[in-house]
């Protein structure tokens, strides 16, 4: 038979708080613990319910006789349990000198575990820490001050691991996110083309990898640049999927030499096949620019317009008053495909809607819409902003103007042509 674990009696006075011989005052206790003792021995069990150690701490006391009762008293307000490793092991695992320590770490992976053994097991009780117990104790040598100080000192080893674990796993979902955005952001195919490309995204929902705003841009074998971008209504985790559907069928479609309306009529079949309910729709804008840069086709459906900035003048927005309806809202509806002319240097600016729907100058002023954002664009472009430093600095400026975080996603690309450079 084990040795029994030795008695622990709480002096009344330290209990009640009231000062004692030497002068001192316990105080009311810092934090309460709870201990789960696992020991089928009856004279080794603790004889109180609770133990009151020097620095305040009570730690109350429940008795496990064996590990089906453990497993109904290891509630949530268990902060550690301690473990005889002299216990009868399961039958199914009877050669295994650990089992019920091993059954113990299953039952309570977040709980505070220790190890209880006879001294001339010490390296059974080493490995009862390599296992997963946070220290291990010795029968002989226990005292209800050791006993004390080994609790507090495991809910803490747990605690910290329980931190570090999470750490761990934050990390590891920050290096599957990077490299699930660099799969689902595009990479532009513009290899032989004189255009200079820029993009910036950013998701409304915190802690988002991708919202429902989508672009991609790619140069057919004709030296036609195709450029898109769009935007699926919501914000969720689903709305964010239909978005990358849309914009690959987009990208196998033009180089399957789909343009124009032909083009959005099959992509408004593919997002309703894809959509969760009738009333998911998607706006979309594309560009299709001819091989020598100086003219090209646009199409809308739903969305606003592009913005273009040609030499020594002022930016506006193209024409877009032939406009078609979002994908997904009409069965039967067709997207005209408007010629504009670019000429030979210019700047194009395409973005969704997140970049104008938010507030001019802070909560509850107007928004500030596709005039603001004109505007806003054509002093940057003043003070010599190109490319992606114009991008960022239009999206620093919305979310300033707006007063804190943008609640849309924002996607807004730009493509450039320098005559000098063609």
């Amino acid at each position: 038979m084990p040795a029994p674990v030795p008695r622990q009696r709480i002096d009344s006075a330290a209990a009640s708080g009231t000062t004692g011989a030497t002068g001192s005052t316990a105080g009311p206790a810092t934090t309460d613990l709870t201990l789960l003792v696992v020991e089928d021995d009856p004279a080794g069990a603790l004889a109180v319910p609770e133990l009151l150690d020097a620095a305040g701490t009570r730690v109350r006391i429940r008795t496990a006789r064996n590990l089906t009762e453990a497993e109904r008293l290891l509630t949530d307000d268990v902060h550690c349990v301690l473990v005889d490793l002299a216990l009868p092991a399961p039958r199914a695992a009877e050669e295994d000198q650990l089992a019920p320590l091993r059954h113990i770490l299953r039952l309570a992976p977040r709980h505070a575990v220790l190890a209880l053994a006879a001294s001339a097991d010490a390296e059974l009780a080493a490995e009862a820490v390599r296992v997963g117990a946070q220290d291990h104790l010795f029968r002989e040598e226990l005292d209800g001050r050791l006993l004390s100080r080994a609790i507090r000192y495991a809910v803490e080893r747990k605690r910290n691991d329980v931190v570090k674990m999470k750490l761990a796993e934050s990390r590891l979902r920050a290096q599957e996110n990077a490299r699930l955005e660099r799969g689902l952001l595009p990479t532009p195919l513009l290899e032989g083309s004189d255009l200079r490309f820029a993009a910036r995204y950013r998701p409304g929902r915190s802690r988002a990898l991708l919202g429902g705003d989508f672009y991609d841009t790619v140069r057919t074998p004709d030296g036609t640049v195709h450029a898109m971008i769009g935007d699926v209504c919501g914000h969720g985790p689903d709305e964010a999927a239909l978005g990358v559907e849309l914009r690959i069928a987009w990208r196998a479609l033009t180089f399957a030499g789909l343009c124009g309306d032909e083009l959005l009529s099959t992509l408004q079949q593919v997002l309703e096949h894809e959509r969760e309910s009738d009333e998911i729709f998607a706006t979309l804008c594309t560009v299709d620019i001819a091989p020598d840069g100086r003219r090209a086709g646009l199409c809308l459906a739903g969305h606003p317009s592009p913005l273009i900035a040609r030499h020594g003048r002022a930016a506006r927005l193209l024409p877009y008053e032939d406009s078609g309806p979002a994908l997904g809202l009409l069965p039967r509806a067709r997207w005209p495909r408007r010629q504009v002319e670019l000429g030979p240097t210019w700047s194009l600016l395409m973005y969704t809607d997140g970049l104008i729907e938010g507030r001019s100058a802070g909560p509850g002023s107007p928004r500030l819409g596709q005039d603001g954002m004109v505007e806003m664009i054509n002093r940057q472009l003043a003070e010599g902003l190109r490319g992606e430093e114009l991008l960022d600095a239009a999206v620093t400026e919305v979310r300033a103007l707006n007063g804190g975080e943008l609640t849309d996603d924002v996607a807004v690309l730009a493509l450039e042509r320098d005559k000098a450079r063609g």
